[in-house]
Parts: structure tokens; C-alpha cells; sequence
């Protein structure tokens, strides 16, 4: 993270908003990252990246709109415990198994 202007990497808040929200958007990663304006692109390139990864995955065919994919739901940290996160945080995604 950048101390200085409180910015942090693209993928890192892809990631936290796969497990929080259960959804990645490119303006939710440029608004959760405290990116500028106009990074848009450089966001796509990262979530595009993850996705061949299989870190996301597209919503139902939605290019613009991601979940988190079998490498994120199948890693260690599936397991932790959200017990005592507040109501407006810490939301589980559907699975297709559900």
C-alpha cells in the first residue's frame, strides 16, 4: 500500500471485494483501491489477469462483472470465520453449488 496517498494495489482490492462484497467491479476496485480517475483501463487489464488465473470469474456471461473464482474459493483462507464481522460487512457470495 502507499502510505502517503492511502492507494493500494488493484488486485488487492479485487480480492477483498470478492470475499466482502461478492462481486468485483472495475469501479468498485478503482473506488475500494482509492485509484484516480482514469486507471480504468490498467483495472480491466488486472481483473482480466485474474480471471485467466481463475482467482474470478465473470458473472453469467457479464464481461464488466466478476466473482470469486475456484482458486480463491478453494484456498485456505475459505475458512475463516465471519461470526463477528458488522451487518454491513463481510457478505458470503453464492456458490453454483448452493
Amino acid at each position: 500500500m502507499c502510505r502517503e496517498l492511502r492507494r493500494e494495489p488493484a488486485w488487492v482490492a479485487a480480492i477483498r471485494l470478492a470475499f466482502l462484497r461478492g462481486e468485483v467491479t472495475v469501479e468498485g476496485v478503482v473506488e475500494e483501491a482509492n485509484l484516480r480517475p482514469g486507471h480504468e483501463r490498467t483495472v480491466r487489464d488486472v481483473l482480466s489477469t485474474m480471471a485467466d488465473r481463475d482467482l474470478i470469474k465473470p458473472l453469467s456471461g457479464n464481461d464488466d462483472t466478476y466473482v470469486a473464482g475456484p482458486v480463491l474459493v478453494d484456498s485456505d483462507r475459505q475458512h475463516l470465520d465471519f461470526s463477528k464481522a458488522s451487518d454491513g460487512g463481510a457478505h458470503r457470495w453464492q456458490s453454483s453449488d448452493d
